[in-house]
């Protein structure tokens, strides 16, 4: 229940409504709403963009795996095999993307050498980018771990991986860092564990709850936990590595995308209001309190016990801290209501929380929403987003933010015309919306300085394949891939000209 409700953000299987919207208003706010030198951009990540898997010397990652092994969990069975002049005419500051870890070490580690294609296609992009005015924002991993890491000692549940990842990312730095500016170690550990170690939906695809012998393998009670224990420490190394030997010189900056929805007590009781901070405490918290306090949430550990890992002191000391700025993605809000305790001996990370998820309050929706489909419903609540900040200023001692991900999704109706898909008024609202939330938790003392709107362009998303769109851009994936321009990328245009 909880597991398959905190996908929502990243398994977007719906059709948004549609509303109306006219296209020649101009928004109430623009660009100069926002303090001088706030950066606006779009997003994206390798494996979701890329393509040519197997070309330019790169080597397997656990997706690759993934996609091809079980294509009874990516809907529609496919995998996924850049557009800065379309950014720079949008007006956009910056593009943020990640590296493809097996492009620039095909077996994971240093001892498979270093890929010098691999280091020629991202150095070519990042100096298009720079030639453009556009800045680089690079997330060095985005759960495309290596099959090789996989194999030999399990990925992400082993400490092994802490050596190799922190391999990589000097790699990144030694070879990008001249030109690149901001770095993050992890987008959304949370997902990552969650959905690879839990519900098992994601690569690796591990759990211990799939039936029929979808499931590999896996204890969905302890695996996610670990795996995302290594990556906090994989962050605290590298965030010091980076610091001690490549800062000073390279003057960048470097951080950690946190994923978050926003939760809503059902109702006004006690145990309700506990639900709801316990829903944070697990998705947000998980991360944000090793980062400032060094040691997990109270309620983690008080809920979880032996099965949560534990930060030895020199952990703590390395992770409390590791950060320049902290991305956040947030896309959708839930109440949150309490649920007792379970007796069950089947511990799992989605039912460790003891909430009930749901959109819905005495028949009304937190917000607009789509068709419900199979797996859940995608609710719009754009306040979520300034009471989501706010939060973190207030918990977390007001830390830069930088909004790294923000979105709606489309189903990929094929049915339409190629005018009809480009109508995406929903996707304008929302992004007005949220917009409009932002700017009031800046002027509330939020310190934000970035938004970024995920995506870019319509692409590959994950365990939804190529049914979703949520590009500002149509991809044309029966024409040679070709860009059209939706009325939310013109609507950005226009937003990013405008002088309020």
């Amino acid at each position: 229940m909880y597991g398959r409700l905190v996908l929502t953000s990243l398994l977007f299987l719906l059709a948004v409504a549609s509303s109306a919207y006219d296209d020649s208003s101009q928004p109430s706010i623009g660009r100069t709403s926002f303090p001088e030198g706030f950066v606006f951009g779009t997003a994206s990540s390798a494996y979701q963009y890329e393509g040519a898997a197997t070309e330019g010397g790169r080597g397997p990652s656990i997706w690759d795996i993934f996609t091809h092994q079980h294509p009874d969990k990516i809907i529609d069975g496919s995998n996924g095999d850049e557009d800065v002049d379309i950014m720079k005419d949008i007006g956009m500051d910056a593009y943020r993307f990640s590296i493809s870890w097996t492009r620039i070490l095909p077996n994971g580690s240093l001892s498979g050498g270093v890929n010098r294609e691999g280091v020629n296609y991202y150095n070519k992009l990042i100096d298009e980018l720079l030639s453009k005015g556009l800045q680089p924002y690079v997330t060095i991993f985005r759960w495309e771990s290596p099959q090789a890491l996989e194999d030999k000692y399990r990925g992400f549940l082993s400490p092994n991986i802490i050596h190799d990842y922190k391999n990589f990312a000097e790699v990144c730095f030694r070879e990008f860092g001249d030109r690149v500016k901001h770095w993050i170690t992890f987008n959304e550990p949370f997902s990552f564990c969650q959905s690879g170690y839990a519900s098992g939906v994601f690569a690796p695809g591990r759990c211990s709850s799939w039936e029929q012998g979808k499931c590999s393998a896996g204890d969905s009670g302890t695996e996610p936990y670990i795996a995302c224990h290594h990556q906090l420490v994989a962050h605290g190394e590298t965030v010091r590595m980076y610091k001690e030997k490549y800062q000073k010189v390279q003057k960048g900056k470097i951080g950690i995308t946190l994923m978050s929805h926003w939760f809503v007590p059902i109702s006004s009781s006690k145990s309700d209001k506990d639900a709801a901070r316990r829903s944070m405490d697990f998705m947000l918290g998980w991360f944000m309190d090793p980062l400032t306090k060094g040691d997990y949430p109270l309620t983690m550990r008080k809920i979880v016990g032996d099965r949560l890992p534990k930060f030895s002191k020199e952990q703590s000391e390395l992770v409390k801290g590791a950060f320049d700025f902290i991305g956040i993605n947030y896309y959708t809000a839930y109440f949150a209501e309490n649920l007792p305790p379970s007796n069950s001996r089947n511990k799992s990370y989605d039912t460790d929380p003891r909430v009930n998820l749901t959109g819905v309050r005495n028949g009304v929706p937190i917000g607009p929403t789509s068709a419900s489909t199979w797996y859940f419903t995608f609710y719009i609540y754009p306040k979520g987003l300034h009471e989501l900040l706010l939060n973190i200023k207030e918990k977390y001692g007001n830390p830069v933010v930088y909004i790294t991900e923000n979105g709606v999704p489309e189903i990929n109706n094929k049915s339409l015309t190629l005018q009809e898909a480009l109508k995406d008024d929903t996707r304008i609202k929302y992004y007005q919306d949220h917009l409009r939330s932002l700017l009031s938790a800046v002027r509330d003392g939020s310190n934000v300085k970035a938004y970024f709107a995920w995506s870019l362009l319509d692409d590959f998303e994950w365990a939804s394949g190529y049914t979703l769109r949520l590009g500002i851009n149509f991809v044309d994936y029966n024409n040679g891939q070709k860009r059209y321009p939706k009325n939310s990328a013109r609507w950005f245009k226009k937003f990013l000209k405008k002088r309020t």
